[in-house]
């Protein structure tokens, strides 16, 4: 049961590091020897909290090369993956200008009126890459879930800008599966102006919803961008990775 004990807490701390930045997506983690060392335990009861992690989604491991963060919001078998998170594995930098946050939408679609049927916030957001825009991003959340919510949670860089974190680390909700719709449009003018690309050029449309444990939708997710998009289909279900 020590060894249970002991390999639970390495694995808390790394993860705890993880989400308070410490260790940047991308970034190779010091040597199973290093760990070792720095926390007083056995290689083996690191690599079992390594593993771990590596299962979760959180690190990847390659023999010869040692565990990279891959990233702070694992999928696990929902559609939900984190933008932010797959721009900084590319190398490159992830951006988020708020748009338009409201506290009580005043007009909500019939696509998200079909989940809800109370108040919802909306936050509205371009996400760009290395300073160019990538998509355009509607999230609504009952309005009860976000209380006090405001332009303050919203950075525009850093690993801290992906809604996924924001939504779990601010707000604690929580989701176990998610449904998603996928659709070709062509881009109405204010789309295109903030895509910056010519009105009615084709471009795909996702549309995200998130269930808590108990069936009950969390929030939904609505976005608008352009390039294609890739799966990976080993395991039980399909889960986007692009």
């Amino acid at each position: 049961m020590m060894d249970v004990a002991k390999y639970k807490q390495v694995h808390d701390e790394i993860l705890n590091r993880l989400q308070t930045g410490q260790y940047a997506i991308g970034m190779r983690l010091p040597t199973e020897s290093e760990l070792s060392n720095a926390f007083g335990v056995s290689r083996v009861t690191i690599r079992k909290a390594l593993e771990i992690l590596v299962r979760d989604g959180y690190l990847t491991s390659r023999q010869g090369s040692g565990y990279n963060v891959a990233t702070l919001s694992p999928p696990t078998s929902t559609c939900l993956v984190s933008f932010t998170d797959k721009v900084l594995r590319e190398g490159r930098v992830p951006g988020a200008r708020l748009l338009r946050l409201e506290v009580e939408a005043d007009t909500v679609p019939p696509a998200v009126k079909e989940y809800f049927k109370e108040p919802l916030a909306l936050v509205e957001r371009l996400r760009t890459i290395d300073d160019v825009p990538g998509m355009l991003t509607q999230t609504w959340i009952p309005s009860r879930l976000v209380p006090h919510i405001s332009a303050d949670h919203f950075p525009e860089t850093g690993q801290s800008q992906s809604i996924l974190r924001i939504l779990q680390q601010v707000f604690d909700l929580a989701w176990t599966s998610a449904c998603e719709t996928l659709d070709s449009l062509l881009a109405e003018p204010a789309i295109a102006e903030l895509l910056n690309i010519p009105a009615g050029t084709p471009i795909l449309s996702q549309a995200c919803t998130a269930f808590d444990a108990d069936g009950a939708p969390v929030f939904f997710d609505q976005v608008f961008r352009q390039g294609p998009i890739s799966f990976d289909l080993a395991g039980a279900a399909p889960r986007q990775t692009a």
